[in-house]
């Protein structure tokens, strides 16, 4: 089994680029999960991010939490289960607008903190985007384009935590599935693992490494991952979601798929509105991402998408 590819980004723009481009060409290629290390976010300031996401569980969502598994009759679990997941979460939302002042028992400086963490991973997204252009010779900044539609990108992190589970057998920290969208930005516990990855027919861990950034998600493909939950220990995970804008229209890069659509003489590839496709993803998430396709296929036939 190959090694989970871990990118180190202090060098990149120096005399060691090319290596390191061919490493991220070759993680998003072949494994669609790949771990970055000095990304330019401030280890320090990560570690305040850790310690304010931590606290923020114990005292306002740890006892819901527990109070969840009383009411959903988890805790002596004897068959699996399979339309739940064994976590705790909410959501932020940075952009078009932020709903940061809306929820509830955040504490004013995890608020301060977190809108500070959110343009930093903005920042870092829109690097790895023109990356990912350089690589697969699109010009700089087509990607960031082709996402912005009329209010710019969507953009928000799924703060979750995965407690310690009596059953792990029985039930997942959270099931397998492909993500939608963009690109993901992960910054997760740095001591308890659970996170895995469906690579060439076998789960895979991805380390759990201090002060790293996991990167996750046509010609880059968006891997089946899921999390499994531990015994001992609380897993902190925050998940940052960079996506098209509400109303882009998302397809493959034509200079992309050319060939594909000229041996085959039609369109490869259905166009679609990101946000039809997020309320179809909602439905279909646990489910294989071929029949997301289709759907998009039938609804593209019956409404076109006009474009200007």
């Amino acid at each position: 089994m190959a090694t989970f590819p871990v990118i180190n980004l202090e060098k990149l723009n120096g005399d060691e680029r090319s290596r390191i481009m061919e490493q991220i060409k070759d993680a998003c290629e072949n494994w669609g999960f790949f771990e970055v290390m000095n990304h330019g976010i401030p280890h320090d300031f990560m570690d305040t991010v850790e310690r304010l996401t931590k606290e923020h569980y114990k005292k306002c969502m740890e006892q819901r939490f527990k109070e969840l598994v009383a009411s959903k009759a988890l805790e002596g679990l004897e068959a699996e289960v399979t339309d739940m997941d064994w976590e705790s979460t909410f959501y932020l939302r940075h952009l078009p607008e932020s709903n940061m002042a809306e929820i509830p028992d955040l504490s004013d400086e995890y608020r301060k903190v977190m809108k500070e963490f959110a343009v930093k991973l903005e920042k870092l997204a829109e690097e790895l985007l023109d990356l990912f252009c350089e690589n697969i010779g699109l010009e700089k900044g087509y990607l960031k384009k082709a996402f912005y539609g009329a209010k710019g990108p969507t953009f928000g992190t799924k703060v979750s935590n995965y407690p310690p589970c009596p059953t792990p057998d029985k039930i997942k920290g959270l099931r397998a599935h492909t993500d939608a969208g963009g690109i993901i930005l992960l910054f997760q516990d740095p001591v308890v693992g659970g996170l895995q990855l469906l690579k060439d027919g076998e789960w895979v861990d991805v380390p759990p490494l201090r002060h790293s950034i996991v990167i996750t998600n046509g010609k880059y493909k968006s891997v089946e991952h899921r999390v499994i939950a531990q015994t001992d220990g609380t897993r902190m995970s925050l998940a940052s979601f960079y996506n098209p804008g509400s109303d882009a229209v998302i397809y493959p890069a034509p200079a992309l798929v050319e060939k594909e659509a000229e041996e085959k003489n039609k369109q490869v590839y259905p166009k679609f509105v990101f946000e039809d496709y997020m309320k179809l993803y909602a439905e279909l998430k646990f489910q294989a991402k071929e029949p997301r396709f289709e759907a998009m296929k039938v609804m593209e036939a019956t409404a076109p998408i006009a474009t200007a």
